[in-house]
């Protein structure tokens, strides 16, 4: 057809007189011939998507958090305990306890959370600090990251001022009628009342654990009225090691691992007698 085309077009600029007229017929009839060729070359437009395919979505970086590492904190595997919220006593202006040589019980409980922490993800759970530097959350924010868990457990780390060196301790929360307002609602300073009995059978563990890597260390959790476990929705336990009035910092650096190892076999052999407590009503 094009061939035709371009045939009859030849003759009839033969026709055409010699000058201008001629010269611009001939233009045009480059421009036809060649049009195919440039439409040929042109890409080929995207058809429109399919109103009934749905777009595909595109990945969101996530948030970053300050107690965990650089990536978000993972589901757990399984139903269950999962979840250790490591706490860290004391930090920032708050040192805590002191010694003579200049031992800062904040510092020190720091140190300690790096080994607890390695202890308890080898045994496969996931572990959310209150504090990894220097910062002191207030004891509100680390309940609140307590509760705001879902299978989960609360260690909070100490280092004493006085006691027998070289041992451990591991206090539970001292009984706490449970109370209701009349919205039904649990008081935030009673939010451990549920989870007593609980607190107790994890204590219990732990400190046995202890007991056997620490000589003169007792066999049973003892209680306390210890101001962040009553606020904290979940079992929950103090950790005190004895004590910053070493003569040798290097004496509670090397309890170290033992308290790690303690506390991950104590969490894991709680693990089969954790259940959710039945709260019945929200934290106000």
């Amino acid at each position: 057809m094009l061939l035709r085309v371009t045939n009859r077009a030849a003759n009839f600029l033969s026709k055409l007189p010699l000058g201008g007229y001629r010269r611009f017929a001939c233009a045009l009839l480059l421009a036809f011939i060649a049009l195919p060729a440039i439409s040929a070359q042109e890409p080929a437009q995207t058809p429109p998507p399919n109103s009934s395919t749905p777009p595909v979505a595109r990945p969101v970086p996530a948030a970053g958090g300050a107690f965990s590492s650089t990536s978000p904190p993972q589901a757990p595997s399984r139903a269950g305990l999962n979840i250790v919220v490591l706490d860290p006593a004391h930090g920032g202006t708050d040192t805590g306890a002191r010694g003579t040589g200049g031992v800062r019980e904040s510092e020190i409980v720091l140190e300690f959370a790096v080994k607890v922490r390695r202890a308890l993800e080898l045994l496969g759970f996931q572990v959310v600090q209150t504090r990894l530097a220097n910062e002191n959350p207030s004891f509100d924010d680390r309940s609140a990251l307590a509760n705001a868990q879902t299978g989960a457990v609360f260690v909070t780390l100490h280092i004493s001022s006085n006691g027998l060196p070289g041992t451990a301790r591991v206090y539970v929360n001292s009984d706490l009628p449970a109370e209701r307002e009349a919205n039904g609602l649990i008081p935030w300073d009673r939010a451990q009342a549920p989870f007593l009995g609980l607190s107790h059978k994890l204590g219990d563990l732990v400190q046995g654990n202890l007991a056997q890597q620490f000589r003169g260390s007792p066999g049973d959790a003892q209680t306390s009225a210890v101001r962040q476990l009553r606020t904290t929705a979940a079992p929950a336990i103090a950790v005190e090691i004895s004590s910053v009035s070493v003569e040798n910092r290097q004496d509670l650096d090397g309890m170290a691992p033992g308290v790690a190892d303690a506390i991950a076999r104590g969490v894991a052999a709680f693990r089969p007698s954790y259940v959710v407590a039945g709260v019945g009503g929200a934290i106000r």
